[in-house]
């Protein structure tokens, strides 16, 4: 995990102190990162909460390029502070794919199960372990233009098929080193996940930041 890390400055005006705008329309990130920011000093809010349907650029070839892009949309648009995050699933049989494409893997609107389902095809004369890992980039954007971005992974594997009802995405698919025990994502509690998860790791490296900027009087 790499600490946050500064970004350029563009113009913007005002600002809504101690409101933190959440860049997504996942219902599931939504949840997720609330209990990540549990216990911080800031009203978090979705997108859906406000009613917009603003576009979120996802065209860059790194995890913190697009978070970057989509927290910047977020605050420059809001004229607020916004929080963004980009994940990916990588597998090391498969080179680091999906990698930055794990959302679009089979085809630029496929479903968690097909993008699941094309993973498990191409895995199925790969023995075990099939190590793989989640990598996660998280970016704080102010509305003034000013970003910061941290990330976080989290090691694992790949299961013979899915198991669990829990989590979104890959999560039924990959069974983490830690906290261990064999559950996939999708089979342990969302707490547990909120605190060992790529994105929990990326999210609470802000942490400083957002207590300090956006929880300020």
């Amino acid at each position: 995990m790499s600490g946050p890390r500064q970004h350029g400055r563009s113009a913007g005006t005002g600002t809504r102190r101690r409101t933190l705008i959440l860049a997504t329309r996942n219902p599931h990130k939504v949840a997720e990162i609330g209990l990540i920011l549990a216990g911080l000093p800031v009203e978090v809010i979705s997108l859906a909460e406000l009613g917009l349907d603003l576009p979120l650029p996802e065209e860059e070839p790194t995890y913190a390029g697009n978070a970057r892009s989509k927290a910047l949309a977020v605050a420059r648009y809001c004229r607020a502070w916004a929080l963004a995050d980009d994940s990916g699933l990588e597998v090391e049989a498969l080179g680091g794919r999906p990698g930055v494409r794990s959302h679009r893997f089979a085809a630029p609107d496929a479903g968690d199960r097909q993008n699941i389902s094309l993973l498990l095809a191409l895995l199925a004369d790969v023995p075990p372990p099939r190590r793989a890992r989640f990598r996660a980039a998280a970016a704080l954007a102010s509305p003034e233009g000013t970003v910061w971005v941290a990330e976080g992974t989290w090691e694992g594997e790949i299961a013979a098929a899915p198991r669990g009802a829990g989590g979104f995405g890959y999560d039924p698919v990959f069974v983490p080193g830690v906290p261990g025990g064999g559950k996939t994502v999708a089979e342990i509690e969302a707490e547990t996940k909120a605190t060992f998860s790529h994105r929990g790791k990326a999210v609470r490296a802000l942490w400083p930041l957002i207590a300090e900027l956006v929880g300020r009087e």
